[in-house]
């Protein structure tokens, strides 16, 4: 099956953020852990994420939807996701991904726009320290 990867706007992922078939993957390295995250977000950093794919599969086991991101959504989130697509495609199992995006502007803008972000230090977030900026 050929997968490929589509952008989503804040506004469509804050709409769909509470279905249980989405997680969001932040694929920041350092600055998550000095800055805010997306409330219930998996934390994958992009300098490791090609070895730790096969912990993302297991750890979105009942997803369908992956949401990435890291700060602006230019380089990292979208190499991230591409990798995944491609990790899917050689080893021709159906792990349950239907759907891969990066996210428009990144966590920056998400920010930006006033939505929700969590400063918990849980790992994996938990999303009880979501707070409106």
């Amino acid at each position: 099956m050929a997968r490929s990867v589509s952008y989503i706007t804040g506004s469509q992922l804050f709409s769909l953020s509470r279905r249980p078939n989405i997680a969001v993957v932040d694929v920041r390295d350092d600055e998550r852990s000095y800055d805010a995250h997306i409330a219930g977000s998996l934390h994958y950093a992009s300098d490791t994420f090609i070895n730790k794919i096969p912990n993302l599969i297991q750890d979105v086991k009942g997803k369908d939807t992956l949401v990435f991101h890291c700060a602006l959504s230019q380089v990292r989130g979208p190499k991230c996701a591409r990798r995944l697509v491609n990790y899917l495609e050689e080893i021709k199992e159906d792990v349950g991904i239907k759907n891969i995006y990066v996210l428009e502007r990144g966590f920056n803008g998400w920010e930006a726009s006033g939505r929700p972000v969590c400063r918990c230090t849980h790992i994996p977030c938990k999303g009880d320290g979501a707070e409106k900026i």
